[in-house]
């Protein structure tokens, strides 16, 4: 194999199928191929995990094993129960930057165990429109500070468990309307309010030491009117790589794409075009394999590449160079992983404490009870639970299970639920499956489904004694007899709602 397709192979990460490497992968990594991604589709227990990931050092003993697992919403560890730990924006609600910093390196101990070392997270996004499809909870914060500190923890945690962080969506994915998994998203302010809102966060994580950036599929005019982020050279050299005393970030680590074949990048320019341009723009490494899990994409690509130098439009020194980060940071992690297993002990239970603090609890009267400001148990005996059910967007998928029922169902023997979307979420309806039973409420992010809100008024005006928990972003003003905001619906968030309804602990 020749240098220029080992270097192709080097800078790809991609997915594959099933819970075992397949032949090909393994043959790759032969041949060059220094990373794959995993996703919840590769993932059954953590023994299944680790004995994949050793399959794959058996072929490589350098390869970066990376994983998109943020906790909270988006895991892919825990895809199929919902994850052990509360996501950014619970984090960001407690705002202890100790507390995210150990839930960051927990998190990375469970990775490192199951063989994982580079993460695609955090996430340091400002979520400043609160509209926004695909970020939400995902997000600590609207505030660019309140985000930067916790990134930096977070950054830190992970990487002191021997993992390395891969910091997303620079320059900044809170402020759209639109997925770009779907379609190109357009960010219309000027470089000022950029430098201001979007790029505290990542000055934090590259001053924390971050290993790696991710860039967003999104077009900001100020800064490239033509291309977006991932594929601007302006964006990536001009901004990203750029010394700080030019006004960039100075940033020397590993440059990933957010996924190739996402439509904002693949409808105009296709996986193959996409990822040349990536490389060319000035990433390191091109993320695919979300969508597109095949060899077939994967040689494609590494032919694209291979071609693009040859032709002259790819400088070979500019392959070469993204190459020798790739590894680079697969000794770092090789290093770190063997350093972190050595004085890494166990805190099984941070991601519960975590979610309880999170808990943002208003009483009827509208003044904040959480801590223990409602006098004994709020239910006795069983309660109905309506969960108003909305799409789940692609990051976080339809696969993980959400809500309260389970834990209620555990603490209140003979809790009883439905799912109500929005052709079935009549208040009527609601209240004949609850069958007297008290009625517990669960929305996701109801200030974005008009069709959430409404049947949510309804309910409340039938039923006055309706305790709601709101799992996404507390927009929406508190409504119910009881108003629980959980800032994510991981599963501890759940079962952290679950105890303050029921007054008392879960096992």
């Amino acid at each position: 194999m020749d240098t220029l397709t080992r270097d192709a192979l080097t800078v790809l990460q991609p997915g594959f199928t099933g819970t075992t490497p397949p032949d090909w992968v393994l043959r790759r990594l032969g041949e060059g191929l220094a990373a794959v991604g995993l996703f919840g589709r590769n993932v059954a227990t953590p023994e299944q995990l680790a004995a994949l990931t050793a399959r794959l050092r058996a072929e490589r003993d350098d390869v970066l094993v990376a994983i998109d697992e943020e906790g909270g919403d988006v895991t892919r560890l825990e895809v199929r129960t919902g994850s052990s730990f509360p996501g950014n924006l619970a984090l960001g609600a407690v705002d202890d930057p100790d507390l995210t910093r150990a839930v960051a390196r927990e998190l990375g101990r469970r990775l490192a165990e199951c063989g994982i070392n580079l993460n695609w997270a955090p996430s340091a996004d400002v979520n400043s429109d609160p509209d926004n499809p695909v970020i939400g909870v995902r997000s600590f914060g609207a505030d660019p500070e309140l985000v930067a500190r916790h990134t930096a923890a977070y950054v830190e945690g992970l990487q002191a468990a021997g993992v390395a962080a891969c910091t997303k969506h620079f320059p900044g994915h809170g402020d759209t309307s639109v997925d770009s998994h779907d379609d190109m998203p357009r960010v219309g302010v000027d470089l000022p309010t950029l430098r201001a809102r979007d790029l505290p966060p990542f000055h934090a994580a590259v001053a924390a030491g971050t290993k790696a950036v991710m860039s967003a599929h999104i077009l900001l005019p100020a800064l490239d009117p033509r291309l977006p982020a991932t594929l601007s050279p302006g964006v990536l050299h001009g901004l990203l790589r750029a010394p700080v005393e030019r006004g960039g970030l100075g940033f020397d680590g590993l440059i990933v794409t957010d996924g190739i074949e996402m439509r904002a990048i693949s409808a105009a320019w296709g996986i193959e075009r996409g990822g040349v341009l990536a490389l060319a723009a000035g990433c390191d490494a091109i993320c695919v394999g979300g969508g597109h899990s095949d060899e077939d994409t994967v040689l494609r690509l590494r032919d694209a590449i291979v071609d693009a130098v040859r032709s002259g439009e790819l400088p070979e020194e500019r392959l070469s160079d993204a190459a020798t980060r790739v590894r680079a940071l697969a000794r770092w992690a090789s290093k770190a992983g063997e350093g972190a297993r050595e004085g890494s002990a166990p805190t099984p239970d941070i991601g519960l404490t975590a979610a309880r603090r999170a808990l943002r609890i208003t009483a009827p009267t509208g003044r904040d009870a959480s801590g223990g400001g409602v006098d004994g148990p709020v239910r006795e005996g069983p309660v109905h639970v309506a969960a108003y059910t909305p799409s789940a967007n692609f990051a976080v998928g339809d696969e993980t299970p959400w809500g309260i029922a389970a834990d209620l169902g555990r603490l209140l023997p003979g809790t009883s639920t439905g799912s109500y979307g929005p052709d079935t979420a009549d208040a009527d309806a609601v209240l004949r499956d609850a069958g007297g039973r008290p009625v517990v409420a669960v929305v996701r992010d109801v200030h974005r489904h008009p069709w959430m809100a409404t049947a949510l008024a309804a309910l409340v005006a039938a039923r006055p004694d309706t305790v709601v928990v709101e799992m996404g972003l507390p927009q929406a003003p508190p409504t119910g007899a009881l108003h629980i905001a959980t800032h994510g619906a991981a599963r501890v968030c759940g079962t952290a709602a679950a105890e303050a309804i029921a007054g008392r602990i879960a096992d």
